[in-house]
């Protein structure tokens, strides 16, 4: 932008700015649009709306009577449409003033949803690969209008001139680019002809290729020679289903575990969303390829669907959403909220009639993409009611539904951590507990809700009395005999806040089991903190929170050898550090991240144990 001369703007008077056009295509290109090759989309969306102006005027006109010409020999690059064209007055007012848009205009501002561009910046988007535009257009609004002429310049200049009617037969308009040396990879017929096809092969508009290699007078390749998929007629059901898979296919590059048709007469959508045949990452969402009045818009458009549907990719073409100034992404609004929801609800009726009327479909999908469903049946009841049974949880009696698992077990256990499981999963199966990993993401959430489909069934968080109560005490005798060995223990784990116990449990093969819950250790590590920092506010803090803090487990084995071996010892040093070998096994064994105190007392414990081996093999 450059500053007025002050002379000619006395003080007060109001001015204008002025507009740096280099320096605006340099913004354009850098920070509004992706890439150089959005040129020949403007291009061709302005002759779709030409066209749409023209249908507007002569509604009675043959459908395929009207269309688009692109040409394209390496030397220039030329776009023709045969839409409503403009008048000088028309070529000052919107060519040359930049945001300025025909589109706007008051005579047509009524029919601004009919047109994909309304933002009057367009056009500046051919500065990104050539320094010059010429326009030739004339207009259809009167018979015998003249043909103007339209010449814009990268330093901001422009001149226009009108020229006879023979200039331009019919009514239409020409953009013709010669391409600056850099542009090149651009502007290459072949790539010319790659980017109409990609833009524009779901136009309802007759759009030809020529590339200047075929005789005088002969037709251009066709960019679009057939409708979307979705509009065409098929002699079957199955055919329909397997051209859209195909479509699909050819789309994103993977054959879709099945295709669903997405029809939203309301905003005029129609297309197809295609289920991924394995499963995405968590929370990971794909880009759709959407389509506005068959124009492509984008190829990343999350917005489309909610954040759980990330099981499919969708491809639709829609009349009344508004894209942005860009035309690469969708504005946020209403509309675009109600049509999130309403493609939502399609998903959802696919999943019901795949659980209704196709099981191996439904198993398939749930085989990849069960935690999509999960996320979705938390907040949807009538999916949780539907799917719940049949989703597949970790459980003690391995991988299985709930339904299965619910048959068996009345009474069904539900952890909070996967480290919880892992650490009870053995000894709970031996004891014939029935628990579920409830550490996933939303599986202890559905699990608590599996009585609203079973009322028979009872839910409950495992705790470690829970579990406890269900390991067998040892006798009197044994327990007076292994007291000074569980004496020295306790000592020795005391650090850890740790208890010691002596019982019998299955399965006999596992020593020790350490009962300790992350809420708890949590709570210690909270109390250490107040008692480090007594006496100033923080510790005050800490210790306002201070509850009685649970102590860790370790509960030893009597069914073990190794356990009645180490009660037995008699060296008070040997003693503690078998202990303390054993609380570190059974820390390892719980999968949970250890303490650095603790991974020093593996170490430390396992070099005791070896040296004491080594003296008395001496």
């Amino acid at each position: 932008m450059t500053l007025p001369d002050t002379a000619a703007n006395p003080a007060g008077a109001d001015r204008t700015f002025q507009v740096d056009l280099r320096g605006l295509v340099d913004l354009l290109s850098h920070h509004l649009y992706s890439s150089p090759k959005v040129y020949l989309r403007e291009l061709m969306q302005n002759a779709v709306d030409a066209l749409t102006a023209r249908h507007g005027l002569e509604p009675t006109a043959p459908a395929g009577a009207l269309g688009i010409r692109l040409y394209a020999d390496g030397s220039v690059v030329r776009v023709e449409d045969d839409g409503v064209g403009l008048t000088e007055a028309d070529v000052h007012t919107f060519l040359a003033t930049i945001g300025r848009s025909s589109k706007r205009a008051e005579k047509i501002a009524e029919q601004r949803g009919d047109f994909i561009g309304q933002f009057g910046i367009g056009l500046l988007s051919c500065f990104l690969v050539a320094d010059e535009i010429h326009v030739l257009s004339r207009s259809a609004r009167t018979p015998d209008a003249p043909a103007v002429e339209w010449r814009g310049r990268g330093d901001g200049s422009y001149t226009v001139r009108t020229l006879p009617a023979s200039a331009r037969p019919r009514p239409g308009t020409t953009v013709t680019l010669t391409p600056r040396a850099d542009a090149g990879e651009w502007t290459r017929p072949a790539q010319v002809h790659a980017l109409a096809r990609h833009f524009g092969s779901l136009l309802r508009h007759p759009v030809t290729f020529d590339d200047g290699t075929g005789g005088p007078g002969e037709p251009g390749a066709p960019v679009n020679p057939e409708p979307a998929p979705w509009a065409r007629t098929y002699p079957t059901p199955g055919a329909r289903s397997r051209a859209l898979a195909a479509y699909g296919e050819e789309v994103f590059g993977f054959k879709p575990l099945d295709t669903i048709e997405l029809d939203l007469p309301a905003v005029g959508l129609r297309g197809i969303a295609c289920v991924l045949p394995e499963a995405v990452p968590a929370g990971r969402r794909h880009g759709h390829r959407v389509h506005v009045k068959g124009m492509l818009l984008s190829e990343q458009a999350e917005e489309i669907l909610p954040e759980w549907a990330f099981f499919v990719r969708c491809v639709v073409d829609a009349e009344s959403l508004r894209p942005t100034a860009s035309r690469e992404s969708l504005y946020e609004d209403d509309t675009l909220a109600a049509v999130r929801d309403a493609l939502a609800e399609r998903l959802r009726a696919w999943i019901a009639r795949a659980a209704a009327s196709d099981p191996d479909l439904l198993a398939r999908f749930l085989q990849a993409h069960h935690l999509a469903v999960k996320s979705l049946a938390v907040h949807d009841d009538e999916i949780l009611r539907m799917l719940l049974p049949w989703l597949p949880f970790e459980t003690t009696d391995g991988h299985t539904t709930l339904d299965e698992f619910a048959r068996t077990h009345r009474t069904v256990l539900v952890t909070s951590s996967v480290e919880e499981f892992r650490q009870v999963a053995a000894i709970a199966s031996a004891a014939g507990l029935g628990v579920v990993n409830g550490g996933y993401t939303y599986d202890r959430d559905l699990v608590h809700r599996l009585p609203e489909i079973r009322p028979e069934t009872s839910v409950a968080d495992l705790d470690p009395a829970t579990l406890t109560a269900h390991l067998d005490p040892v006798d009197r005798e044994t327990e007076l005999a292994a007291a000074a060995y569980l004496a020295l223990a306790r000592d020795a784990l005391a650090v850890f806040d740790c208890d010691v116990a002596l019982r019998t449990f299955q399965p006999a093969n596992a020593p020790a089991l350490l009962v300790d819950s992350r809420e708890a250790r949590h709570e210690r590590t909270r109390s250490q903190l107040a008692r480090e920092q007594e006496g100033g506010l923080w510790g005050d803090i800490l210790g306002a929170l201070r509850q009685e803090a649970p102590r860790a487990q370790l509960i030893l084995n009597q069914l073990n050898p190794l356990v009645r071996a180490a009660v037995a010892i008699d060296e008070p040093e040997l003693a503690r550090t078998s202990a303390e070998a054993l609380y570190g096994q059974a820390a390892m064994l719980s999968r949970r991240p250890l303490r650095p105190a603790e991974s020093s007392l593996i170490n430390r414990s396992f070099l005791d144990l070896l040296a004491h081996a080594l003296r008395k093999d001496s």
